[in-house]
């Protein structure tokens, strides 16, 4: 009987674009009743439901429908970071909770190479030049022999610093213990001494997840302690680097340059002082997103609902405490 199938919730956006529903649930629709909800019915589809799958994955909903979430056992969020979804009775309960690791490793590696390549070889100045006109002949940066630090010890952080090394970018990272002979980053400094060891780094890639430790982990003191002319990337979390004192940084040094693809508050706002300033670089909270990643997520989630309907261990469990995916250890 229809009643007696396990219940998958689906929470969708508003919008009714081509992809305001994952493709190819109707695969599981045998196996399972498949409720689709938006944020403002989310209350009234908890109800009853084993399974919640958050494809409106920046939704704060979860919380406020919390209450009748009375038989829930599995949530699976269609992004890497948990930061908005996680809460205090979330992360109390007995919920499993996965996430998207791994389909946005390799597209935020390139986004993160082509910022390191576009302001050494000065890229949005040509472009500027460009538009003016403007024939200048200038020297630019060779790559090779950087040194990068990449904050955050995760498969993304992991996956650039395959990238950066393999155009010879010397690579160290930061992360929650220090540690050394890491497989992918050699060096690992512990992220609380960040403002001893950043200033050896010619580029700073920020890929932490956002956390009660990593919020404003990009402060006034860990940005004045950066190289002379340092590049920033930050394509972690907009809370985790603190906005007023990277433009301080910028204004008056040490920073040099800055790619910004997410920020404290999305869409940056048209007042914001970073939209104007020729040694920022801005794009949309995009650096993952290439051609496909939708198919991808909504494949991943069903590769992890065949996982659970045949009682089978879920890929990407996040520690609920610690708000990522622990790395497996050897």
């Amino acid at each position: 009987m229809a009643d007696s199938l396990p219940v998958i919730t689906v929470l969708c956006p508003d919008d009714d674009g081509p992809y305001a529903v994952p493709p190819g649930l109707d695969e599981l629709e045998d196996r399972a009743e498949i409720r689709r909800t938006t944020a403002a019915e989310l209350s009234e589809a908890l109800s009853g439901a084993d399974v919640l799958f958050l494809w409106d994955f920046f939704s704060r909903a979860v919380s406020d429908a919390w209450h009748a979430a009375d038989a829930l056992d599995w949530i699976h969020v269609a992004a890497a970071g948990v930061d908005k979804l996680l809460f205090d009775e979330l992360a109390e309960s007995e919920v499993t909770v996965t996430n998207a690791q791994g389909t946005f490793d390799r597209p935020i590696a390139e986004y993160v190479l082509g910022a390191v390549l576009a302001r050494a070889k000065d890229m949005p100045g040509s472009l500027r030049r460009q538009q003016t006109r403007t024939w200048e002949h200038r020297e630019t940066q060779r790559v090779q022999g950087l040194t990068a630090l990449v904050i955050g010890t995760g498969a993304i952080g992991r996956e650039i610093a395959t990238l950066l090394r393999a155009v010879d970018v010397e690579v160290f990272a930061a992360g929650r213990t220090a540690r050394d002979q890491d497989p992918d980053f050699g060096t690992v400094i512990a992220s609380d001494h960040l403002p001893a060891h950043i200033g050896a780094a010619d580029v700073v890639v920020n890929a932490a997840p956002l956390t009660p430790q990593t919020t404003g982990l990009l402060d006034a003191q860990a940005l004045a302690a950066v190289k002379d002319g340092a590049h920033l990337i930050n394509i972690g979390r907009g809370e985790t680097v603190d906005e007023v004192a990277l433009v301080e940084a910028l204004d008056h040094g040490p920073l040099g340059f800055a790619t910004l693809d997410v920020f404290e508050q999305e869409p940056l706002p048209q007042g914001s002082p970073l939209w104007e300033r020729e040694d920022v670089l801005i794009t949309a909270h995009m650096s993952g997103d290439v051609i496909g990643w939708r198919d991808a997520l909504a494949e991943q989630f069903l590769d992890n609902a065949r996982r659970w309907l045949a009682g089978e261990t879920l890929h990407n469990i996040v520690d609920k405490q610690k708000g990522y995916v622990p790395r497996p250890q050897p």
